[in-house]
Protein backbone atom coordinates (compact mmCIF):
# COMPACT_ATOMS: atom_id res chain seq x y z
CA UNK A 1 0.00 0.00 0.00
CA UNK A 2 1.13 3.66 -0.57
CA UNK A 3 2.30 6.20 2.16
CA UNK A 4 0.62 9.71 1.50
CA UNK A 5 4.39 10.69 0.09
CA UNK A 6 3.78 8.21 -2.50
CA UNK A 7 0.08 9.20 -3.34
CA UNK A 8 1.24 12.46 -3.34
CA UNK A 9 3.87 11.95 -6.15
CA UNK A 10 1.93 9.64 -8.35
CA UNK A 11 -1.06 12.37 -8.53
CA UNK A 12 1.55 15.04 -9.44
CA UNK A 13 2.96 12.51 -11.96
CA UNK A 14 -0.56 11.96 -13.52
CA UNK A 15 -1.24 14.94 -13.46
CA UNK A 16 1.21 16.48 -15.33
CA UNK A 17 1.30 13.85 -17.66
CA UNK A 18 -2.10 14.23 -19.04
CA UNK A 19 -1.33 18.01 -19.80
CA UNK A 20 3.14 18.14 -20.58
CA UNK A 21 4.30 18.52 -24.42
CA UNK A 22 7.59 19.62 -24.33
CA UNK A 23 10.45 20.83 -22.51
CA UNK A 24 12.36 23.17 -20.56
CA UNK A 25 15.84 23.66 -20.61
CA UNK A 26 17.17 26.30 -18.54
CA UNK A 27 19.82 29.05 -19.24
CA UNK A 28 20.96 27.22 -22.02
CA UNK A 29 21.22 28.09 -25.71
CA UNK A 30 20.56 26.64 -29.29
CA UNK A 31 22.28 23.79 -29.83
CA UNK A 32 24.34 24.16 -33.64
CA UNK A 33 23.07 22.51 -37.10
CA UNK A 34 25.82 20.13 -36.61
CA UNK A 35 26.19 19.14 -33.40
CA UNK A 36 24.01 17.04 -31.14
CA UNK A 37 23.06 14.89 -34.38
CA UNK A 38 21.80 12.46 -32.71
CA UNK A 39 19.19 13.96 -30.60
CA UNK A 40 15.78 12.47 -31.01
CA UNK A 41 12.04 13.85 -30.35
CA UNK A 42 9.93 11.02 -28.95
CA UNK A 43 6.11 11.96 -30.04
CA UNK A 44 2.64 11.11 -29.69
CA UNK A 45 -0.44 12.15 -31.76
CA UNK A 46 -0.30 15.65 -29.77
CA UNK A 47 3.47 15.69 -31.02
CA UNK A 48 6.86 16.26 -28.78
CA UNK A 49 6.30 14.28 -24.89
CA UNK A 50 10.30 13.58 -24.73
CA UNK A 51 13.77 13.74 -25.76
CA UNK A 52 16.09 10.48 -26.94
CA UNK A 53 19.17 9.71 -28.83
CA UNK A 54 19.90 7.51 -31.43
CA UNK A 55 22.72 4.84 -30.14
CA UNK A 56 22.78 2.42 -33.74
CA UNK A 57 20.87 2.67 -36.90
CA UNK A 58 17.99 1.10 -35.62
CA UNK A 59 17.61 1.87 -32.00
CA UNK A 60 16.94 5.13 -29.85
CA UNK A 61 17.63 5.52 -25.72
CA UNK A 62 15.09 7.25 -23.96
CA UNK A 63 13.55 7.12 -20.17
CA UNK A 64 11.05 4.37 -19.50
CA UNK A 65 8.15 6.69 -17.94
CA UNK A 66 7.72 8.01 -21.41
CA UNK A 67 6.05 4.99 -22.67
CA UNK A 68 3.00 6.29 -20.23
CA UNK A 69 2.19 9.25 -22.70
CA UNK A 70 2.00 6.22 -25.28
CA UNK A 71 4.62 7.82 -27.87
CA UNK A 72 4.09 6.20 -31.28
CA UNK A 73 7.12 7.97 -33.71
CA UNK A 74 10.30 9.51 -33.21
CA UNK A 75 11.26 12.24 -35.51
CA UNK A 76 15.31 11.94 -36.24
CA UNK A 77 17.73 14.50 -38.76
CA UNK A 78 16.43 18.23 -37.42
CA UNK A 79 17.30 20.49 -34.80
CA UNK A 80 13.84 22.49 -35.21
CA UNK A 81 10.53 20.94 -34.49
CA UNK A 82 9.00 23.11 -36.95
CA UNK A 83 10.93 21.82 -40.08
CA UNK A 84 9.51 17.96 -40.24
CA UNK A 85 8.73 15.75 -43.36
CA UNK A 86 7.75 12.44 -43.50
CA UNK A 87 10.96 10.91 -43.80
CA UNK A 88 12.24 11.92 -40.76
CA UNK A 89 9.47 10.47 -38.59
CA UNK A 90 9.72 6.68 -37.79
CA UNK A 91 7.16 4.12 -36.03
CA UNK A 92 8.30 2.06 -33.43
CA UNK A 93 8.66 -0.74 -30.91
CA UNK A 94 8.79 -0.26 -27.15
CA UNK A 95 11.52 -2.38 -24.97
CA UNK A 96 11.02 -2.38 -21.39
CA UNK A 97 13.54 -3.46 -18.80
CA UNK A 98 11.58 -5.72 -16.27
CA UNK A 99 12.88 -4.09 -13.47
CA UNK A 100 10.88 -1.27 -15.00
CA UNK A 101 7.73 -1.47 -12.86
CA UNK A 102 6.29 2.05 -12.53
CA UNK A 103 6.90 5.70 -11.69
CA UNK A 104 7.82 5.44 -8.17
CA UNK A 105 10.18 3.19 -9.01
CA UNK A 106 13.35 3.69 -10.69
CA UNK A 107 15.15 1.80 -13.84
CA UNK A 108 13.62 4.38 -15.78
CA UNK A 109 15.32 2.95 -18.91
CA UNK A 110 13.50 2.07 -22.38
CA UNK A 111 15.00 1.30 -25.94
CA UNK A 112 12.66 1.91 -28.67
CA UNK A 113 13.40 0.05 -31.97
CA UNK A 114 12.46 2.06 -34.90
CA UNK A 115 10.69 0.55 -37.86
CA UNK A 116 13.63 0.71 -40.30
CA UNK A 117 17.00 1.70 -40.00
CA UNK A 118 18.20 5.34 -40.42
CA UNK A 119 20.71 6.24 -43.08
CA UNK A 120 23.35 7.27 -41.04
CA UNK A 121 25.56 10.63 -42.03
CA UNK A 122 26.07 14.22 -42.20
CA UNK A 123 22.64 15.15 -40.71
CA UNK A 124 22.05 12.05 -38.51
CA UNK A 125 24.56 10.35 -36.39
CA UNK A 126 24.88 8.35 -33.36
CA UNK A 127 26.38 8.85 -29.82
CA UNK A 128 28.72 6.54 -28.06
CA UNK A 129 28.21 4.81 -24.95
CA UNK A 130 30.14 3.67 -22.07
CA UNK A 131 31.93 0.26 -22.86
CA UNK A 132 31.78 -0.57 -19.10
CA UNK A 133 30.10 0.46 -15.89
CA UNK A 134 31.99 4.12 -14.59
CA UNK A 135 31.79 6.29 -12.01
CA UNK A 136 31.64 9.68 -13.19
CA UNK A 137 33.68 12.48 -11.29
CA UNK A 138 32.43 15.45 -9.26
CA UNK A 139 31.76 19.06 -10.82
CA UNK A 140 32.48 17.10 -14.29
CA UNK A 141 30.82 19.33 -16.91
CA UNK A 142 28.69 17.65 -19.31
CA UNK A 143 25.67 18.60 -21.51
CA UNK A 144 22.08 17.75 -22.09
CA UNK A 145 19.66 18.85 -24.51
CA UNK A 146 15.73 19.18 -25.22
CA UNK A 147 13.31 21.12 -26.98
CA UNK A 148 10.28 23.13 -25.50
CA UNK A 149 9.65 25.87 -22.80
CA UNK A 150 12.50 28.10 -21.55
CA UNK A 151 12.18 29.49 -17.91
CA UNK A 152 9.94 32.23 -19.63
CA UNK A 153 7.68 29.60 -20.74
CA UNK A 154 7.74 30.71 -24.21
CA UNK A 155 7.25 27.94 -26.63
CA UNK A 156 11.30 27.02 -28.68
CA UNK A 157 11.26 24.52 -31.42
CA UNK A 158 15.20 25.06 -31.69
CA UNK A 159 17.16 22.61 -29.72
CA UNK A 160 18.32 23.92 -26.83
CA UNK A 161 21.95 23.10 -25.06
CA UNK A 162 23.16 23.59 -21.43
CA UNK A 163 25.98 22.41 -19.62
CA UNK A 164 26.02 20.98 -16.25
CA UNK A 165 28.22 19.77 -13.82
CA UNK A 166 28.11 16.43 -12.17
CA UNK A 167 26.74 16.38 -8.67
CA UNK A 168 28.23 14.12 -5.68
CA UNK A 169 26.05 11.29 -4.97
CA UNK A 170 25.69 12.41 -1.55
CA UNK A 171 25.26 15.62 -1.92
CA UNK A 172 22.63 14.76 -4.33
CA UNK A 173 20.80 12.53 -1.66
CA UNK A 174 21.03 15.36 1.01
CA UNK A 175 19.47 18.01 -0.92
CA UNK A 176 16.07 15.93 -1.81
CA UNK A 177 16.16 15.05 1.84
CA UNK A 178 13.28 12.39 2.48
CA UNK A 179 12.67 11.56 -1.23
CA UNK A 180 16.47 10.25 -0.96
CA UNK A 181 15.12 7.17 0.70
CA UNK A 182 13.80 6.12 -3.27
CA UNK A 183 17.60 6.82 -4.68
CA UNK A 184 19.06 3.48 -5.23
CA UNK A 185 22.86 3.01 -6.88
CA UNK A 186 22.28 3.04 -10.37
CA UNK A 187 21.16 7.11 -10.81
CA UNK A 188 23.40 10.36 -11.99
CA UNK A 189 23.14 13.37 -10.93
CA UNK A 190 23.87 16.51 -12.52
CA UNK A 191 23.43 19.96 -12.57
CA UNK A 192 20.34 22.38 -11.25
CA UNK A 193 22.19 22.63 -7.26
CA UNK A 194 24.52 25.86 -7.06
CA UNK A 195 23.24 26.70 -10.43
CA UNK A 196 21.03 27.99 -12.80
CA UNK A 197 21.58 25.62 -15.40
CA UNK A 198 19.69 22.61 -15.63
CA UNK A 199 16.50 20.97 -17.47
CA UNK A 200 12.91 20.99 -16.13
CA UNK A 201 9.49 18.98 -16.46
CA UNK A 202 9.09 17.58 -19.71
CA UNK A 203 12.57 17.24 -20.92
CA UNK A 204 13.14 13.26 -19.93
CA UNK A 205 14.67 10.87 -21.99
CA UNK A 206 17.12 13.33 -23.52
CA UNK A 207 21.29 12.27 -23.10
CA UNK A 208 23.45 13.28 -20.19
CA UNK A 209 26.99 13.79 -22.07
CA UNK A 210 29.89 13.89 -21.37
CA UNK A 211 33.22 13.67 -23.20
CA UNK A 212 31.16 13.06 -26.42
CA UNK A 213 29.36 9.98 -24.67
CA UNK A 214 26.40 9.31 -23.00
CA UNK A 215 26.30 8.11 -19.57
CA UNK A 216 22.74 9.25 -18.63
CA UNK A 217 19.11 9.78 -19.31
CA UNK A 218 17.08 12.58 -17.51
CA UNK A 219 14.82 10.96 -15.35
CA UNK A 220 13.54 13.39 -12.79
CA UNK A 221 9.73 13.12 -14.02
CA UNK A 222 8.77 10.99 -10.81
CA UNK A 223 9.81 14.14 -8.71
CA UNK A 224 8.47 17.32 -11.18
CA UNK A 225 10.56 20.25 -9.85
CA UNK A 226 12.27 22.92 -11.16
CA UNK A 227 13.40 24.84 -7.87
CA UNK A 228 17.15 26.24 -9.14
CA UNK A 229 19.45 26.37 -7.27
CA UNK A 230 18.61 23.96 -4.47
CA UNK A 231 17.54 20.22 -6.00
CA UNK A 232 19.85 18.53 -8.56
CA UNK A 233 18.41 16.68 -11.84
CA UNK A 234 18.17 13.13 -11.45
CA UNK A 235 19.42 10.55 -14.57
CA UNK A 236 19.20 7.00 -14.99
CA UNK A 237 22.86 5.66 -15.31
CA UNK A 238 23.33 3.89 -18.51
CA UNK A 239 26.56 2.00 -17.69
CA UNK A 240 24.36 0.11 -15.02
CA UNK A 241 22.49 -1.31 -17.97
CA UNK A 242 24.65 -2.16 -20.95
CA UNK A 243 24.31 -6.16 -20.36
CA UNK A 244 20.38 -5.40 -20.79
CA UNK A 245 20.96 -2.56 -24.05
CA UNK A 246 24.03 -5.21 -25.38
CA UNK A 247 21.22 -8.07 -25.33
CA UNK A 248 18.53 -6.19 -27.28
CA UNK A 249 21.14 -4.81 -29.90
CA UNK A 250 22.62 -8.23 -30.30
CA UNK A 251 18.65 -9.99 -30.94
CA UNK A 252 17.61 -6.73 -32.94
CA UNK A 253 14.30 -6.60 -30.04
CA UNK A 254 13.00 -7.55 -27.67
Amino acid sequence: MMNGLQKLLLFFVLTFEQNALGSQIIMGQKVEDNDMLYMVSVQNHLGHVCGGFLISDQFVLTAAHCDSVKPTSVVVGTHNLKVVDDEMRYGIKTCIPPSFVNVLKWNDIMLLKLSEKVQLGEKIQTVPLPKYEIKMKDKKECRVAGWGLNRTLDVVFDLQVVDVPIINPKVCKKAWKSLSKFFPDNILCAGGYGTEKGTCLGDFGGPLVCDGMAVGIMSLKRFGICNYPDLPNVYTDVSKFLPWINKILKQNGC
